[in-house]
């Protein structure tokens, strides 16, 4: 009789271990994407939405399974071996079963036996949602699974995991589009130090106006004196109307108006000033309102874009770059000592 009660033991044991190391997988795609092909007529996907509807009350039965089944082997401990031994193992049973259940053998087993066995279950479940199945849902609720996104970090991340599903220019419009509000004009900036300015005293005659063409540049700002006394803008546009056989000053063709931001705002503020204001060029400044660059409504449109807007007019990649390899020899006398 001993020997009988102790393979009932082992048997109940395997089973709750078997059960315990079922992990039905859940769909790859959310439930909004398979509810989406399945109203445009994908048939796999209905299946799949039916399977992920009823998967969590299959984990249910599996819970209230392995519950009185470990009931079941507790008692027939204790009567196996008494209450000292008996309830010395059914502890130890309690604690380790899940541990045993999670290694690989019986992680494989669980899972062709369960496979083997989903989709009459699937249908039990099916037919038995409002009866029985609902108590036991209440039983043991189950956690749904969550599939929130808690950060743009994390989304970012999912976009660059995404392969083939969306192109590269997708992935660099949806990157820089979350970026965009915390960038600042600072990181986009033309740099005070390759600012291509025009004196307000300077004619406009054919070889300034060439000059001024070779820059690859549109607008330019007009300069009293220094980059830190901006008193209009130059359009290159405005400039081929003007009568050939008379030379005029800068300051007498440019635009007065100047728009003046400030080196700390986003790249938000920046864009809707530009449309607030109708202007494409903005002198930028920093907390002493000295002049630390210029920022078109271009450099904005490529930074949300996540690409460069490549016209006629442009000369370099990158400005930034250029300023960091200082071509124009700025605060560079031959006995120079940086401190």
């Amino acid at each position: 009789m001993m020997v009988v009660m102790i393979i009932l033991c082992l048997m109940v044991l395997v089973l709750l271990i078997v059960i315990s190391g079922v992990n039905p997988q859940r769909s790859t795609m959310s439930l909004y994407e398979l509810q989406r092909r399945k109203s445009n007529g994908d048939k796999t996907a209905g299946a799949l939405l039916q399977r992920e509807e009823l998967i969590g009350d299959i984990v249910s039965l599996q819970r209230v399974a392995s519950a009185l089944l470990l009931v079941v082997l507790v008692t027939l401990l204790v009567a196996t071996f008494g209450w000292l031994v008996g309830v010395i193992l059914a502890v130890f049973v309690a604690l380790e079963y899940g541990s045993i259940a999670r290694l690989s053998l019986f992680q494989r087993y669980s899972g062709r036996l369960y496979e083997k066995y989903e989709p009459p279950l699937l249908s039990f479940t099916a037919k038995h949602t409002k009866g029985f199945l609902r108590l036991v849902r209440n039983i043991t609720p189950e956690t749904p699974l969550s599939r929130q996104l808690d950060s743009k970090e994390e989304l970012q991340h999912l976009v660059a995991q995404s392969g083939a599903l969306l192109s590269n220019d997708e992935k660099k419009l949806i990157s820089h589009g979350l970026q965009f509000e915390t960038m600042k004009v600072s990181e986009i900036m033309t740099p005070r130090g390759t600012i291509d300015s025009i004196n307000k005293k300077e004619l406009l005659g054919p070889l300034t106006l060439d000059d001024l063409h070779k820059t690859g540049h549109s607008r330019f700002p007009v300069i009293d004196g220094d980059v830190d006394h901006v008193i209009g803008t130059l359009h290159i546009q405005t400039l081929f109307t003007l009568d050939s056989r008379r030379s005029t000053t800068a300051e007498k063709a440019m635009e007065p108006r100047v728009f003046y931001i400030r080196q700390d705002q986003n790249l938000q503020h920046a864009l809707a000033a530009f449309v607030r204001t109708h202007h494409h060029l903005f002198i930028v400044i920093n907390e002493f309102r000295e002049t630390v660059g210029v920022v078109s409504l271009e450099d904005v449109i490529e930074a949300l874009l996540g690409r460069k807007i490549v016209d006629e007019f442009d000369t370099h990649e990158d400005l930034r770059a250029v300023a960091a390899r200082n071509p124009r020899s700025n605060n560079h006398p031959e006995k120079r000592e940086d401190v």
